[in-house]
């Protein structure tokens, strides 16, 4: 019995460390190949994406962990975001984890809980925006194609949260 916990630990912690490898590499290269093929690959958003991943394939604390340390990571590799829209691209992807986990125990509907938990903090993300910076900054950074993205990719993300063997990766959340 021993053994077999020790296994399934060690594939956790492996797994884990494969997710967020491959988000920080992600991340990393996100920039160069945006510029490489000519196509703001920023309006997929990667980082949200990334954070879905690690929900559903390691765990909620992980994906905390990924959330606060993305946004970070893309400021000290490449300068971008700025340290003001860092902390609120972080406290967005926290706020949806969050989100996403209270919404999940009350309804039990992963598509119905990524949808709203996306909707709602990017709301926020917004709402942020217009205080820090201003409304002018919110209408640019409210492209109608960049919103028209963010709807494809959290219908995408909340698609995908739904998938059978995945709904049992997050029902194990708790």
């Amino acid at each position: 019995m021993n053994i077999s916990i020790k296994r399934i630990l060690s594939f956790t912690i492996s797994r884990t460390f494969l997710i967020d490898s491959i988000a920080l590499g992600f991340i990393l290269l996100m920039p160069a190949l945006s510029h490489v093929i000519g196509i703001p690959l920023y309006f997929i958003e990667p980082m949200r994406i990334m954070l879905v991943i690690a929900l559903i394939l390691t765990s909620r604390y992980n994906a905390y962990i990924i959330a606060m340390v993305l946004p970070l990571f893309s400021f000290l590799v490449s300068g971008h975001p700025a340290p003001v829209k860092m902390l609120i691209i972080m406290s967005e992807l926290i706020l949806n984890v969050w989100l996403f986990i209270a919404f999940y125990k009350k309804t039990h509907n992963p598509f119905i809980s990524m949808f709203t938990s996306v909707l709602l903090s990017k709301i926020f993300c917004y709402f942020m925006y217009w205080i820090v910076f201003s409304w002018a900054f919110v209408v640019d950074e409210s492209q109608p194609i960049f919103l028209l993205m963010q709807l494809v990719v959290t219908m995408v993300l909340s698609a995908v949260v739904s998938i059978p063997a995945l709904k049992r990766s997050i029902s194990a959340m708790g």
